[in-house]
């Protein structure tokens, strides 16, 4: 089974809903994952992502709809014959058992004879990199080290997929970031398919191929990385995705592959236009919310022209945060009652080219058009 590009469908979820009792926990999801991607299942607490990856798994049956591994329908299948390796949370490693026989107790279970055991371990050991420490018990290893011991356990019986549910939710922040790139490292040189559940959007964007964004039980969206930033499709994935500036309006002409948009502002900002990307759908008249990213915006004094920026809105600084990296300006749009927006400006600016401004001061608010995106939902 293959996508219109010919790459093979690794797992195909086809209208599959969960539901215990009266409660819809997974709300008819369809998805296509990749052979060989790195695919994530992202979204708050309760979504129903890690209910939907145990379903892929075996550990919960579908209420309705069906899953498919590698073109094999495996929705009656038990969880012990579908050749997915799971990783949890917790690493859920044997404390009273060695490296070696951690990640050796399932090729046990099913009698693998002990010389192809001990040479599969080697093999699953030396990928998560841990060669020299198959002697050792789980106490005597780092997070990162548990972490990997638990992933070479799910390679070890060579899976058509891998699961992973939250895997790096113990470790720190710092190990976390490291671990991050390391698993996506790891999971390309393996070159399997890995579906990884998080509710850290950043985690996400940084490993994944594509991602899944779901709320409610239901996917609202299944994007690359820079398409769920650059072009949400709801307010929801743009404002779990990161920090977007919402601005409400009405649809006024299409220009190319431009929209222009009357804002809905207060004071000074009544009847102000601006320019954002067209979208299949829209129609004048139309009340939508433009979303743009803090960092797409920039300061300028006020009304000064937006020039090729297209948009520009006058506004008078609010607050004003510093954060290292950047600085936050929060600026009332539209007089001092108006709509808040954060623009993000970087602290490494050329000396003469940042924003001199304070609290109070009147500013005006300038992005291009084509960093503009239009929600409808």
């Amino acid at each position: 089974m293959t996508t219109a590009g010919t790459t093979p469908i690794a797992v195909r979820l086809v209208a599959v809903s969960k539901r215990f009792g009266d409660h819809v926990v997974v709300d008819r999801v369809s998805l296509e994952i990749r052979h060989g991607e790195f695919f994530s299942l992202l979204g708050p607490s309760g979504c129903g992502k890690t209910t939907t990856l145990r379903m892929i798994a075996g550990f919960e049956q579908p209420s309705d709809g069906r899953i498919s591994l590698g073109g094999e329908d495996v929705t009656e299948r038990p969880a012990h014959l579908r050749r997915v390796g799971m990783v949890f949370q917790n690493y859920a490693l044997f404390p009273h058992l060695s490296v070696a026989d951690n990640v050796a107790f399932a090729l046990r279970l099913q009698g693998v004879a002990a010389p192809e055991i001990a040479r599969r371990v080697a093999e699953a050991l030396a990928m998560v990199r841990l060669p020299g420490l198959d002697a050792r018990m789980p106490a005597q290893l780092s997070g990162g080290q548990q972490q990997r011991v638990a992933l070479a356990r799910a390679l070890v019986f060579r899976p058509t997929v891998v699961l992973l549910d939250e895997p790096l939710g113990a470790l720190d922040q710092k190990l976390r970031k490291a671990m991050q790139l390391e698993l996506k490292a790891l999971q390309q040189d393996v070159g399997l398919t890995f579906v990884y559940v998080t509710h850290d959007q950043e985690e996400a964007l940084t490993m994944s191929d594509r991602i899944a964004v779901m709320d409610g039980g239901r996917v609202l969206q299944v994007a690359d990385p820079q398409a769920l930033y650059e072009r949400p499709n709801s307010r929801f994935v743009a404002d779990f995705i990161g920090v977007s500036n919402f601005l409400p309006g009405t649809v006024r002409e299409r220009a190319g592959t431009l929209v222009t948009i009357a804002l809905d502002l207060p004071g000074e900002g009544v009847g102000v236009r601006i320019q954002a990307a067209w979208r299949e759908g829209l129609a004048a008249g139309q009340a939508v919310t433009a979303a743009v990213r803090p960092e797409r915006m920039r300061l300028g004094p006020r009304g000064a022209p937006a020039g090729a920026a297209a948009n520009g809105v006058d506004g008078t600084v609010r607050d004003i945060v510093y954060t290292g990296s950047d600085t936050q300006y929060f600026v009332d749009l539209g007089g001092s009652a108006g709509r808040t927006v954060m623009v993000r400006v970087p602290n490494d600016q050329p000396a003469g080219t940042r924003v001199e401004t304070d609290r109070g001061d009147p500013v005006r608010v300038c992005w291009d058009g084509h960093s503009t995106a239009v929600l409808v939902a």
